[in-house]
């Protein structure tokens, strides 16, 4: 049967056109369930006994949720308790257009078969199918379509067989319901129904809170100002009155955050945020609209260090406002930035957050405060009749609203996640926050993996270079499995040297556009935790058929050079071929090689040609302006049994670190040209832009405090201005420059060719740069791989390469997973890091002054490569006298002034009395300041070892 509405539409040159839009209505489309003899289908999805003990509802039961119950009860449906549910196609549009998150939850419950979700496709049966209505909102004619076919479901399944099986419509709109029962529908409000469940009364908790409900649990006193409506941001932001950006909390102060206006091109401009009432209920990465104050009240970016660590109050009391003129300094004009105020949000960025309960202080009372593991995202209110069962807890919790009258938001209890401390149940917290993909790989992405056993086939041989005979070698990390690349080097007839980058060929085991692909992108990277990797692809890629283990024949994708001995590059190749690596080394064993005047073998000769060859290019980048910075990285020796970290070092680097590193930028730079030549409007780059003047003011300051002058004009200039830091008695002067001077740097990032005209690489000095060498951990190497290939002939394009808006939406998605994997890593390393001193009692250990803050100091110890903050105020008692120096920077505690890189030396111990927040504490002990310093800690005898959290 086919439905058609026509109708006439006036184009832009003034004509009409008329349209006919067609709507097949079919007899075919079943209902899905067992006890059906009727519909003529192969399989169903709805149980014959689908028996949910209910107080409202005794008989067995079909559930047809509506659209908002979808959307806002999303935590619900995912449980395990609910099943046979019948997901009408009204209803899936409805989500999919309003909600993607949710969208994709949905689609996640309805694959899963032990739910029994099953997708009924009412707007296309006969029976089901409803027009709109003269004068009906679409919402209206949404909600009437949902009511036929749940009327149409009653009548249909209500047979003899059927043993007084009934259809439930689930709704939390009283209009809606009171039209069903009209209608004789049987029909309950979501709240009622979850709450009549006998199997699981812990659903309530995961209940989110409607409007309505919010209200009632607020204060009456209005704390923040109401958000404008859409319509006047609209006209305020096209206006100037308003500006758009993205709202970033500080984690050091709760009371202040920052808003990033994106300007014309790369411009943004920085909005500083201070006090509760200019916050306005926005939570860290919320779209909102800004209204700037009048530049008499601008402030100067808030050195205190403030957490909300009070009692949960709703009324506006004073100690929130002593706080926030706490915070306030006396600034120059110069130091005061743009000030404004959340007028509107725009674009709420909630999801379920990670954390821990803080019990009520009132007996028996059911709502609490949950603080999330983010310092940046305020504390929630949500109600549980679990929480005893809940305090020692890592659980998640989703925000339903912030009303005006209420301190917090609040939001409902989502799922447990384990134990606190538990190393599993923190890995899982860290992972989740960082929004890291760890789960298992689908049946989906698995059935594209090769078949076991694998081999290379004459007709790969047949399209590719035989270097099975060079002596190639890879160079990694201990322990490393996921081998992307591997190098050799030879001496050719003419004097001139011929040097061979390999790298894994993944773009052959992974094709475009299928379900292993398409996850690969979502994950974007291998994400290195302590003791466990996130693969991006699956193992058997990732640790065996495309890594370049030793002695095993491979395929690779080869950049390969003829230089002459000074390191001059004659002519450049790229060939898809097959190796077999002679030696997997550690970069330890590769120098011991390079270093045994006793090893003359073909690995070893192989291993100093390089080197030689890497010294001459390292030189040459430095001179050309390249830069070399320093970041201190921390390796764990882990127990075997335990698991523990056991010992903690800073990571020692070695000439064959270099080596490698050198040959990979000379790869990537190669790659990169030769793609954008070919790909001018579609090449994938990486560029690194020059930092803004002022990110340089810490570095300046701090190299002024040692009478040096440092150079920023150009890379090139900071680069020379570094190498001639020097100060006498004080090797380690030039090492906390360069970690400093990293600090300043913009992250780099990837984006395409032709949606930006600047290449430049500034921490390279290189005019163009790509990611070429690390395809089995990165996907923008893959993506690269696949265009070098279409470059030399070796594969054929396809359009999705070529499209550049895809590959710039590509791009963002790569940024943003790179850079929460390296928070993730981080959050790791804390978290190894806190549970090593956890065995060690109170450490002594000297370190240097980083940062000076206006009631802390930020001190580096080089020995474990840690931070940490000593405080100087005490809530608890009268502090010493303080007073900070913005110029300096500098802080006098009593009588004793701290400037940046003053050695200090400071107790280093595990504060394990928040739970959720342990931290690595330090309390100053050189200088001696009477009152401020601690006494110098008794070394006892080692501990046994230890017995961790398992």
């Amino acid at each position: 049967m086919l439905k058609s509405k026509t109708f006439v539409k006036k184009t832009r040159s003034g004509g009409v056109m008329k349209i006919v839009r067609e709507h097949y209505l079919r007899d075919d489309i079943w209902c899905g369930s067992e006890i059906c003899t009727e519909c003529k289908q192969e399989s169903t999805v709805l149980q014959k006994d689908s028996c949910i003990e209910s107080d409202l509802c005794s008989s067995p039961h079909y559930l047809v949720p509506d659209t908002n119950v979808v959307l806002h009860q999303i935590d619900v449906l995912e449980d395990p308790l609910i099943r046979n549910v019948i997901i009408l196609q009204t209803v899936l549009q409805e989500v999919r257009h309003r909600s993607a998150p949710v969208y994709k939850r949905l689609k996640d419950i309805i694959h899963e078969k032990e739910k029994h979700f099953y997708t009924f496709t009412n707007e296309h049966h006969r029976d089901t199918f409803i027009e709109r209505e003269p004068g009906e909102s679409a919402n209206d004619r949404n909600d009437r379509a949902i009511r036929v076919a749940v009327k149409w479901y009653s009548h249909h399944l209500d047979t003899a067989e059927s043993d007084g099986l009934k259809v439930v419509l689930i709704t939390n709109d009283q209009g809606n319901k009171e039209k069903a029962e009209e209608s004789g529908l049987l029909v309950y409000k979501c709240e009622d129904y979850i709450k009549s469940l006998l199997a699981n009364p812990e659903l309530v908790d995961r209940l989110a809170l409607t409007n309505d409900e919010t209200k009632d649990i607020s204060s009456s006193k209005v704390l923040f100002p109401e958000h404008l409506p859409l319509s006047r941001i609209q006209m305020g932001i096209k206006g100037g009155t308003f500006l758009q950006g993205t709202f970033r909390a500080s984690r050091d102060n709760y009371l202040e955050a920052t808003v990033f206006v994106q300007g014309e091109g790369e411009e943004t401009t920085e909005v500083i945020l201070q006090g509760l009432h200019n916050l306005n209920r926005a939570i860290h990465q919320d779209v909102v609209a800004v209204q700037l104050l009048p530049r008499e009240e601008w402030v100067a970016p808030s050195s205190v260090v403030l957490l909300d660590e009070r009692e949960a109050k709703d009324e506006d009391d004073t100690e929130e406002e002593e706080k926030e003129k706490a915070m306030k300094i006396i600034a120059d004009d110069a130091a005061r930035k743009p000030t404004g105020k959340v007028v509107a949000i725009i674009k709420r960025n909630w999801r379920p957050f990670c954390g821990m309960l803080n019990s009520s202080l009132i007996k028996e009372s059911t709502r609490h405060l949950f603080t999330p593991a983010d310092r940046r995202v305020p504390r929630i209110r949500i109600e549980t009749r679990q929480a005893a069962a809940l305090l020692s807890q890592r659980i998640m919790v989703a925000i339903d609203g912030w009303p005006r009258h209420s301190r917090y938001p609040h939001g409902h209890f989502v799922r447990s996640l384990g134990a606190a401390g538990d190393k599993e149940t923190e890995t899982e917290v860290l992972l989740l926050e960082h929004d890291v993909p760890h789960q298992d790989f689908s049946q989906a992405v698995l059935s594209f993996l090769p078949k076991m056993p694998w081999s290379i086939t004459p007709e790969d041989m047949a399209v590719r270079e035989d270097l099975r005979a060079l002596t190639v070698c890879s160079v990694d990390p201990p322990g490393c499995t996921d081998i992307d690349d591997a190098l050799h080097c030879k001496t050719l007839e003419n004097g001139n040297f011929e040097v061979g980058v390999h790298i894994a060929d993944v773009s052959h085991f992974i094709r475009p556009g299928n379900a292993l692909d398409l996850e690969a992108a979502n994950r974007g990277t291998t994400v290195y935790l302590c003791g466990r990797r996130i693969d991006m692809v699956p193992e058997l890629l990732s640790s065996n058929l495309c890594s370049l283990r030793s002695n095993v024949e491979r395929l690779a994708f080869s950049s390969i050079w003829e230089m002459d001995d000074k390191a001059n590059i004659v002519k450049t190749r790229f060939t898809k071929s097959v190796i077999n690596s002679k030696a997997s080394l550690t970069y330890a064993e590769a120098q011991l090689r390079i270093d045994d005047t006793n090893m003359n073998d073909d690995i070893t000769n192989s291993l100093r040609g390089l080197n030689k060859l890497a010294k001459i290019l390292k030189r040459r980048r430095i001179e050309k302006g390249a830069l070399t910075l320093s970041s201190l990285e921390v390796r764990f020796h882990i127990d075997s049994e335990t698991h523990d970290p056991i010992d903690l070092q800073t990571k020692e680097l070695m000439e064959t670190n270099s080596m490698v590193e050198e040959f990979m930028l000379l790869a990537n730079i190669s790659v990169a040209q030769k793609i954008y030549d070919e790909f001018s409007e579609c090449a994938l780059l990486r560029k690194h832009p020059a930092p803004p003047p002022s990110n340089y003011d810490i570095l300046n300051k701090a190299a002024q405090s040692k009478g040096l002058a440092i150079h920023t004009d150009s890379a090139k200039a900071l680069a020379d201005s570094l190498d001639m830091a020097k100060v006498d008695g004080f090797p380690y002067f030039n090492t906390l420059l360069r970690i400093l001077a990293t600090r300043c740097m913009m992250q780099a990032v990837y984006f395409c060719s032709g949606m930006d005209s600047n290449f430049h690489h500034y921490g390279l000095a290189s005019p163009i740069y790509t990611h070429f060498t690390s395809p089995i951990r990165r996907y923008s190497d893959i993506m690269v791989h696949r265009m070098l290939a279409v470059s030399i002939g070796a594969d054929c394009t396809y359009p999705d390469l070529t499209d550049k808006h895809k590959q710039s939406a590509l791009c963002n998605n790569l940024n943003y997973r790179h850079k929460m994997s390296q928070y993730a890593q981080r959050a790791s390393v804390a978290f190894h890091t806190q549970l090593f001193f956890k065995s060690r009692g109170i450490v002594n250990e000297e370190g240097f002054i980083l940062f000076v803050r206006k009631n802390a100091i930020i001190v580096l110890i080089p020995k474990f490569g840690l931070e940490g903050t000593v405080f100087f105020d005490n809530k608890d008692k009268t502090g010493p006298k303080l007073v900070f120096d913005e110029e300096g920077p500098s802080l006098m505690v009593e009588q004793h002034i701290f400037k940046i890189f003053d050695k200090v030396k400071v107790t280093i111990s595990l504060d394990d009395s928040n739970v959720q927040h342990q931290k690595i504490r330090m309390s100053l002990v050189e200088p001696e300041i009477p009152g401020v310093s601690v006494p110098v800690p008794e070394v006892g005898p080692m501990a046994k070892k230890p017995k961790l959290d398992v």
